[in-house]
């Protein structure tokens, strides 16, 4: 394949990126209608309880959750009504734009359909980590940060998307990977900003990678990019090789950068059981 056709795709999503005329995927619907209900001061818990009752399939996988050891539930949770009572409206409603994330990372080609699968595993053990990371370490949320981790790499979307009508560029993985690599923050950037995430999770695709970047306080990047670092110990991947120590996440979060969380006693049951929650088995 000529780089032409790899530098003309890469101006062209730059271009529209600037221009802000890349299309961009959408939240499945019943994740923005359980975010409206939640965010509706006069809704009450049986309001989105329905709502989140005509995907089948969500209602079941939420109870799944409400049930899981992550929540120490101290009673069997039966019923939906049950299950958002007992998770709270905020966890509940990060909890359903995880769980539907998945459906974002079906392919339209075979060509993708590896890419994305790839992608998505990543996206959730990340997720995972950050969850435990989040839990273990922080006053922060688990949630919000398992729903970081899931989308830290969602920038990746639009642009295999349009390589689907660049088949010689779907056949060179490296070209493909270079672009993603160059494209996929400041593409996952917008996606949550147009999505209306909150301000510290919108930082999260952009930012996650900079492993210089030093706050003052601990937060959902510091965690990302930890987590993220974490998925990769143990394997050849470039970001295995660097010098975990001068990374300021891992200080901020009181983490030595030898020690394996996805292999550690007191964490690895829970990285386990957030993977299960997310893959809804």
């Amino acid at each position: 394949m000529s780089m032409d056709i790899a530098k003309e795709f890469l101006q062209e999503l730059l271009k529209e990126l600037d221009n802000k005329t890349l299309v961009l995927p959408t939240l499945p619907e019943v994740a923005l209608r359980v975010r409206d209900a939640v965010d509706d001061e006069d809704a009450s818990i049986n309001d989105i309880s329905k709502v989140i009752a005509t995907d089948a399939a969500l209602g079941a996988r939420l109870i799944q959750v409400a049930n899981s050891p992550l929540m120490r539930a101290s009673q069997e949770i039966e019923s939906l009504d049950m299950a958002v009572n007992r998770l709270g409206l905020k966890l509940v409603r990060d909890m359903v734009i995880s769980m539907v994330m998945e459906q974002m990372f079906q392919a339209t080609s075979e060509l993708t359909d590896k890419k994305l699968r790839e992608i998505w595993e990543h996206s959730t053990l990340v997720a995972a980590i950050s969850h435990t990371l989040a839990a273990q370490f922080t006053k922060l949320s688990p949630q919000q940060a398992l729903l970081a981790g899931l989308v830290h790499d969602i920038g990746a979307l639009p642009i295999l998307t349009r390589a689907e009508d660049y088949p010689q560029l779907l056949e060179n993985e490296t070209a493909l990977d270079r672009i993603i690599e160059k494209l996929h923050s400041k593409i996952g950037y917008a996606i949550l900003k147009a999505w209306n995430f909150p301000a510290e999770l919108v930082k999260v695709p952009l930012e996650h990678e900079n492993l210089q970047r030093d706050s003052e306080q601990v937060d959902y990047v510091d965690i990302v990019t930890v987590a993220n670092l974490q998925s990769y110990m143990g394997t050849d991947h470039p970001m295995a090789k660097l010098d975990w120590s001068k990374v300021p996440a891992f200080a901020k979060l009181g983490l030595n950068p030898e020690i394996n969380v996805v292999e550690m006693e007191e964490t690895a049951e829970d990285i386990k059981e957030a993977q299960r929650l997310l893959s809804g088995h």
